[in-house]
This record gives structure tokens, C-alpha cells and sequence, in this order.
């Protein structure tokens, strides 16, 4: 499998013009092309890596990503669309953390796919399509992932979203491939010192609450960002409540998931 070389070029935090901001408003395909018909250059900076981006991800799809880790790739393409929308929406900042975010985890999908592959983990024969996407990973990502997680300052979970992380490991523990990686993060209030220490404080907090639900803590990998990778700019009461929260990954493992067959006509 050929990888591709991914780059990602440098910017400062910015935030939207006016009618350009929030969540959910803009499509990348809103985004207007540099000139018609010119392909885009590194010269087009962030436009440029996304795309780069985009073409890895339906590489893998096409070599049978879909199929050996559909949650990584149901993962992939909602992270894809965020970019657009963040991209059309001018938010330079969340745009290129999330590309750099994307990446990695393109990179990371294509050995996980090579492995899987040489060890017939996952088979791939050429006659017939026959995918079976798993639709309980969103599920379960939109769960882990919800808003309004954590009160400012605190560890302490709300209640409502302990409630989704009951729902998400009934889910999870009929899956046992899956396992998570649980980032913590804060808004950018206070110290960035104690700010590290409280988003690790808080990623602790979910993994203790998934083992109380009876996820086993092999399946949990805790680690923190801080302020450092804030989901929202600015610093509006919105904003910073978004930003205080864990980012979790689904992760499946080649190891013990069960061999699947895709066929191409």
C-alpha cells in the first residue's frame, strides 16, 4: 500500500469574520476553489492539506479500511466534515488541529490496515462487495463525546453525560476489539500548568467512571492536552464550556477482532 506524505503548515489562532462562525452552519464544499479549474498547491496552505487528507482516507477505504475498522473510518469522515465546516467557517486554528489530528490517525489507520492484511487478520478476496459498516460506533463516539461534560475548575462529572457513559460501555462491552483513547482538556482560564494537571485529573475521572461500568482498564488509555487543543475559539461562556471537556477515540484492535471477508467485482 502506497502511503502518502502529509504536511502540515503553521498558523496563528484566528476567529471567523462576522456570519461565519458557530458549528454547523458551513459544508466544505462551500468552500470557493482558488481559481476554476487550478489544482490546489502547498502554496494554498490548510485548503491544500486537507485535501491530502481527504485523498488518504478514500485510498483506504479502497484497499478495505471500511471494512477491518469501519469505526475508525465512521471517526475519520465526521472528523473530515468538522474540518470543512471550520475551514468555511474561516476558524484557521481549530481547522489545523484537527487536520494534524486527522493525519495522525490516517497514518496510524494505513498500519493498522497493513497489518491486518499480511496477517489475514481481516481478508480481502476479488470477486464480490460485501461491506457490513458498524453503525453502534457512531453511536457510542456521540455518546463518549457529548457536550457540557465538566463545571469550570472541576473533575466532577455532570450527571447526564455519566449517563451516556453508562449507555456507551453496554454498547462497547458487546464489541470487545474496541478499545479508547480518553484525552482531557480544559478552556484556557488560569494557569496552563494546572490546566495540564486538571485535564489529566479529568481524563481520569471518565476512565474510573467506564471501569465502574464495567469496562476493563486494559481497554483505557488516559492521557491530557490542557488548553493547548480547545475544540472552540475565543473565550465566550459557550466556547469555554465546550472546551472543557475529554475527547475520546474508538479504537479497534487487529488482535482480537474477528476475521471479515470484502470481495470486489
Amino acid at each position: 500500500m502506497t502511503g502518502l506524505l502529509l504536511w502540515l503548515t503553521g498558523c496563528s489562532s484566528s476567529f471567523p469574520i462576522g456570519g461565519y462562525g458557530g458549528f454547523a452552519e458551513h459544508h466544505y464544499q462551500s468552500i470557493s476553489p482558488v481559481e476554476p479549474g487550478e489544482p490546489l498547491t502547498p502554496e494554498h496552505g490548510l485548503r491544500f492539506d486537507f485535501e491530502l487528507t481527504r485523498q488518504l482516507l478514500k485510498l483506504l477505504v479502497v484497499d478495505g479500511a471500511e471494512l477491518c475498522f469501519p469505526a475508525t473510518v465512521a471517526q475519520a469522515r465526521e472528523r473530515e466534515q468538522r474540518i470543512g465546516r471550520e475551514l468555511a467557517g474561516g476558524l484557521e486554528f481549530d481547522a489545523a488541529n484537527d487536520i494534524l489530528i486527522q493525519r495522525n490517525q490516517l497514518n496510524r489507520l494505513e498500519r493498522q490496515l497493513s497489518a491486518a492484511l499480511s496477517s489475514q487478520t481481516c481478508r480481502l478476496e476479488q470477486d464480490h462487495v460485501d461491506l457490513n459498516p458498524v453503525p453502534v460506533a457512531t453511536e457510542i463516539e456521540r455518546l463518549l463525546n457529548a457536550d457540557n461534560q465538566f463545571a469550570s475548575g472541576s473533575s466532577e462529572l455532570n450527571p447526564k453525560y455519566i449517563g451516556r457513559l453508562a449507555q456507551a460501555v453496554v454498547l462497547l462491552n458487546q464489541f470487545p476489539h474496541y478499545s479508547l483513547q480518553v484525552i482531557g482538556h480544559t478552556d484556557q482560564v488560569g494557569d496552563e500548568s494546572d490546566n495540564h494537571q486538571l485535564s489529566m485529573l479529568r481524563a481520569q475521572q471518565v476512565s474510573r467512571y467506564l471501569q465502574i461500568f464495567g469496562m476493563d482498564k486494559s481497554k483505557i488509555e488516559v492521557s491530557a492536552l490542557g488548553e493547548t487543543a480547545p475544540l472552540a475559539g475565543g473565550m465566550s461562556a459557550q466556547n469555554r464550556l465546550v472546551n472543557r471537556r475529554v475527547s475520546i477515540a474508538l479504537v479497534e484492535s487487529i488482535g482480537t477482532h474477528p476475521a471479515a471477508t470484502v470481495t470486489h467485482k
